[in-house]
């Protein structure tokens, strides 16, 4: 009798889990391939990978249900880490089989991230995956579930706009840049501040084709880092009101009280800009632009809460189309169980077409045998129709099995018994 095989996934993640246990539970680098190994030594494990990032640590298991079960991969994920049960326990979920699956498929599309449609995680994924590989950890099941997975969070990407409406203030700021110029191949940005935030919007911008950026902070060495960084321009922070009327765009996330731009300053930068258009975006929490400025003649101020109006209708806009998205995981969900299910029962469906049709090549060749006469006409008709006999008498049979759940199934312990297979065994 065949046996069936299990997948089980068991893991904690930014859902519930404090990020200090996540870190706890981390495999860092290095350490994945080894505990892989690790993982597939134990008892009834035949396949394992690990997924540990900084939001979720996971680790996904095919085996023998007769030898292991989801308690087992809680315990290696726990393995040597000084942790109380009841620390991390409220924090653990299970998922086997068919909701194995959809999780991973879930994960890649990023439909269980942080922020829904964010591409870093299918990256991570993939990276994971090729450990998992290495340390030859991965079979068939975990390559094809693996694979099926980056092609599942392809398709949500093509079909579906989960992705194409940014919802992280730095790339919303970026984003309202671009609508108010028609290139920013031509435009300078200058950057007040030094701190995250501007780094990453100096990364948006130089990824959207701005043609300079100039830095400024009141830690003249960090402006420096940053302009090395993103091939920028550094100035000393004392310095702004002489570099103000060159930028087309300035953006602050300085902070400090007090209004690093005022209305009548402002005035003068477009004197001297002659009146061109200019855009202004404040990050800053105090505000570091007094927001009467947005009433002079083409200048264009957003602020924090401006940007949060933006990010909250493409928050909306990603979650109409993150219900797509699950339309099209739970489809392929149903693919791919369909194939894992039959995995144990195909030994069955085999071993039923081989019996009878040796069976039907002894008896055809026994009966041609008796029948010299006949002529390469004659004798190719009757092994058509030999063949043809039994293709029809197996069909309800095999496409019985096909359906059926388990190896275990009675429809399969039915035929096994009933064609002698494993007495031929």
């Amino acid at each position: 009798m065949t046996r069936r095989r299990q997948l089980w996934l068991v893991g904690v993640s930014h859902h519930s889990a404090p990020l200090e246990l996540r870190e706890q539970l981390a495999f860092e680098n290095g350490t994945a391939d080894a505990a892989l190994r690790r993982l597939v030594e134990l008892p009834g494990v035949e396949e394992g990978a690990i997924l540990s990032t900084c939001n979720r640590v996971e680790v996904l298991a095919c085996g023998d249900p007769g030898q292991a079960d989801a308690s087992i991969l809680g315990g290696f994920l726990t393995e040597g880490r000084s942790l109380e049960a009841a620390e991390v326990d409220p924090h653990v979920y299970i998922h086997e089989d068919r909701a194995a699956v959809r999780h991973l498929f879930r994960v890649a599309s990023s439909l269980d991230s942080m922020v829904v449609g964010e591409p870093q995680i299918l990256g991570q994924l993939k990276e994971f995956y090729d450990v998992a590989v290495k340390a030859g950890a991965a079979g068939a099941i975990l390559h094809r579930a693996f694979h099926k997975s980056f092609a599942v969070a392809k398709r949500v990407r093509t079909e579906t706009g989960i992705a194409s409406k940014n919802v992280s203030i730095s790339s919303v700021a970026v984003d309202l840049t671009a609508q108010i110029f028609e290139s920013l191949a031509d435009k300078t940005a200058l950057l007040i501040g030094a701190g995250k935030v501007s780094e990453l919007v100096a990364r948006h911008l130089r990824g959207r084709g701005i043609g300079g950026l100039i830095f400024a902070n009141r830690t003249f060495d960090r402006a420096v880092d940053l302009a090395r960084e993103h091939r920028g321009t550094p100035i000393p922070f004392e310095e702004l009101p002489r570099y103000l009327p060159l930028a087309d765009v300035v953006i602050g996330s300085a902070s400090g009280s007090g209004f690093l731009l005022s209305t009548e300053g402002m005035q003068e930068v477009q004197r001297e800009r002659s009146y061109r258009a200019i855009f202004l975006i404040d990050l800053g929490v105090p505000r570091n632009f007094d927001p009467r400025i947005n009433d002079l003649e083409n200048v264009y101020l957003y602020d924090i809460d401006d940007l949060e109006g933006v990010m909250r209708d493409n928050r909306g806009e990603r979650e109409r189309e993150a219900l797509r998205a699950e339309e099209i995981v739970e489809a392929e969900v149903d693919g791919f169980w369909q194939w894992f299910r039959n995995l144990d029962v195909v030994p069955t469906i085999v071993g039923l077409r081989e019996k009878a049709e040796q069976i039907c090549r002894h008896e055809v060749e026994r009966t041609l045998n008796s029948m010299a006469k006949l002529g390469a006409e004659e004798r190719r008709s009757i092994e058509a129709m030999a063949e043809a006999i039994v293709n029809k008498l197996l069909h309800g049979p095999i496409s019985r099995l096909k359906k059926v759940e388990a190896a275990d199934s009675e429809d399969v312990t039915a035929a096994r018994r009933l064609f002698g297979l494993d007495d031929d065994e």
